[in-house]
């Protein structure tokens, strides 16, 4: 009895031993193999690229490795060069840059040659939308890692210094080099003492990894915690407010990185208040920041309560005003016209501001894909918006090569990325959520890294090598390993995005979605007084006549395809030349027009909508038939929320066609799925979800 006993116990501690969290991300290094580090030169981020050889070295046993600052007119910014035993950089955030990128190499079998690797942005930033209250705006991971409430709201526990490095060394890991640590919606709090001396010593933290600290920062601070009757920029009494509270803030964080501005926008206070632009309002600031190296990410979401398309809004506001900003403003403008949408094409700001810099803000967080319930790859999302060719300069114009320095001289670049970062164990909630805070560093320091090698990454380093299965034994990466969980694993990441497209809004729909956060289906919801904008029937436009939104040179269009550049211009407005991507984002056509298929546009509907209910089936499958390369945690907690997402992804189907036969009057296909719910009872459970959400 002892011996079964005792053999139950090691069972137990063995499984305890080898269940994850997720905590450790992509950086779970094991049995690392002894390494000679060579350095001459001695830094606190010196310091911590050594730890990092010694902790994971997996290359030949007692080998070598020199850490080199030298400066190399090949290698720009924190650019680094590495070969199997050498680093070298002009920077010593090179140096750390090189050294993960060195240890990645190792751990995933590619090869290593002698390369130099420079980023594509100079500045590559996560915005948190995090509240001083602790809570988080489109989180879905838990509360803010940076800030809590209470009456210990400003104490600072070595339990915070802790999570704050473990978040600083994820980033470096993947080059990211800045973070906003609060919401757009900003607090003018987040300007007073109490508030900067926390943001100095989370500034304290990440400064050894590379990471700029920045702000969001409230456009009418000067009047509400300053002492002052207004907030206009012209005045000079509010100017001199900035300038003081910058000097301020340096004083405490030497190399704090700026200001992001969210103003005249929802609600949001700004410039245009007092009857001034938004660049007269970005310029106050930048001339504040100037100084000290700082910059303004000036948000371009911008759009008012007008009959004008929403999303011609951003373009009209900003176009008149090209060339007239500081050279340390950039405009951060979001990836599509709307926002965040599953699909949008590009905004056509992306190059048409040739005087201004511009950068890409996109959304890690998946305020519009699933939450951190549905499984969604983001990298290709990304990669189509980053390589779609703008021809603001003829062919190969991309939106990366608009908005990298390439194409139009700038003083800085950057990009952004909405966090989706929080206080679960795991950082991100789902575990493959993960994978997208990962696909955003790599592509903001290689823009044109493909989505295939991403996941190929990220699948090697979070699940491989010591990955063990349900009872305890440990893998490593093999064939077997590599054709039963590798492959297909990445295949279904790789499918993910187009899978929601598919089940939510194919073939050019959007912002479709419930009031309830805007998370399931809500085609029909427009309450009485509500902005129409802001309601699904605004963006479908379905009737029996047809559905899309014209944004054609017609008389019934917006002509938001005017704001594209030709041959573009061209082809959206053409439904025969229009991707069908995109078909009803540029047309509103009847439920009989007939698609390349050969099938109506009501079929063609349907197959998208019932085929992306199949592939969230399969991916249920694939995940099922990988349980023996993956701990018990992380598979159980994977296959619940894939069977929470296929049965999510029915209602939408059902909810979505069942509304939209209302209108087209035509039979479902007979080879598609028939509906399995009723519409009156999903729009009543959705009337019961929302409430009185406002």
């Amino acid at each position: 009895m002892k011996i079964i006993a005792y053999l139950v116990i090691f069972v137990l501690v063995s499984i305890s031993v080898y269940a994850e969290d997720g905590h450790n991300l992509w950086l779970r290094y094991s049995n690392p193999i002894s390494v000679n580090v060579v350095c001459v030169k001695s830094s606190p981020t010196l310091t911590l690229a050594r730890q990092e050889l010694q902790m994971g070295w997996k290359g030949e046993p007692g080998a070598s490795v020199s850490l080199v600052i030298k400066a190399d007119k090949a290698i720009r910014g924190d650019g680094y060069r590495i070969s199997k035993n050498a680093i070298q950089a002009n920077t010593e955030f090179g140096i750390l840059y090189g050294v993960f990128e060195l240890l990645r190499r190792q751990q995933t079998g590619e090869g290593i040659q002698d390369e130099i690797s420079n980023p594509s942005y100079d500045r590559r930033i996560l915005n948190h939308w995090d509240n001083l209250n602790g809570s988080v705006e489109r989180g879905y991971a838990g509360q803010s890692i940076f800030w809590r409430e209470g009456k210990d709201a400003w104490t600072v526990t070595e339990t915070d210094k802790i999570l704050w490095q473990e978040y600083a060394r994820a980033n470096a890991s993947i080059g990211i080099n800045g973070s906003v640590l609060n919401n757009v919606n900003a607090s003018q709090l987040i300007l007073t003492k109490e508030c900067l001396q926390r943001v100095k010593a989370i500034a304290d933290v990440l400064r050894p990894y590379g990471i700029r600290t920045y702000l969001s920062v409230k456009f009418s601070s000067p009047a509400l915690i300053g002492g002052i009757k207004t907030s206009d920029p012209l005045n000079p009494e509010v100017a001199k407010w900035w300038k003081d509270k910058v000097k301020d803030i340096y004083s405490l964080i030497p190399d704090f990185g700026g200001f992001l501005v969210k103003a005249n926008s929802e609600g949001q206070p700004g410039p245009q208040d007092f009857g001034r632009t938004h660049a007269d309002g970005a310029n106050m600031l930048a001339d504040a920041l100037s100084p000290y190296g700082g910059i303004v990410m000036w948000r371009a979401f911008v759009y008012s309560t007008s009959n004008e398309d929403r999303a011609k809004q951003a373009y009209l506001e900003f176009m008149p005003l090209d060339g007239q900003f500081r050279d340390n403003v950039i405009i951060q403008v979001k990836n599509g016209p709307v926002d965040f949408q599953p699909r949008e094409p590009f905004s056509p700001l992306f190059g048409a501001m040739k005087e201004t810099t511009v950068m890409p803000e996109l959304q890690i967080t998946q305020e519009y894909l699933g939450h951190s319930i549905h499984l969604a790859f983001l990298a290709p999302l990304w990669e189509e918006f980053l390589q779609s060719d703008t021809y603001q300069k003829g062919p190969g114009s991309t939106v990366a090569h608009c908005t990298d320095g390439s194409i139009f001289p700038q003083k800085y670049s950057a990009i952004a990325g909405v966090s989706n970062i929080g206080l679960d164990a795991n950082w991100c909630g789902h575990p493959f959520a993960q994978a997208n805070w990962y696909a955003f560093g790599r592509l903001a320091w290689n823009s044109s890294i493909r989505s295939e090698l991403i996941a190929d990454e990220w699948i090697k380093l979070t699940f491989g090598r010591t990955t063990t299965n349900a009872n305890g034994a440990t893998s490593d990466l093999s064939i077997d390993w590599n054709l039963n969980f590798l492959s297909p694993v990445k295949q279904m990441m790789l499918d993910s995005r187009e899978a929601i497209v598919d089940y939510m809004m194919p073939l050019g729909l959007h912002h479709i979605f419930s009031a309830n956060g805007h998370y399931g289906p809500g085609p029909w919801w427009a309450p009485k007084g509500m902005r129409k904008d802001w309601t699904p029937p605004y963006f479908h436009q379905s009737d029996t006549l047809g559905i899309g939104f014209d944004r054609t040179p017609s008389t019934r269009g917006s002509n938001g395809a005017g704001q594209y550049q030709e041959p573009l211009r061209s082809v959206f407005s053409d439904p025969s030349t229009c991707p069908e991507a995109y078909l009803l984002w540029f047309h509103h056509l009847p439920w009989d027009y007939r698609m390349k298929s050969g099938r109506t546009l009501w079929d063609e509907l349907c197959i998208h909508y019932d085929g992306g209910v199949q592939k969230v089936r399969q991916f249920q499958k694939i995940w099922d038939q990988a349980e023996r390369y993956v701990d018990r945690d992380r598979f159980v907690d994977v296959q619940k929320r894939l069977r929470d997402q296929s049965l999510n992804a029915l209602e939408w189907k059902d909810a979505c066609l069942l509304y939209f036969q209302q209108f087209s009057r035509k039979p479902f296909p007979y080879n598609f799925e028939r509906p399995m719910y009723n519409l009156d009872y999903l729009i009543e459970k959705d009337t019961k979800r929302v409430g009185n959400y406002h």
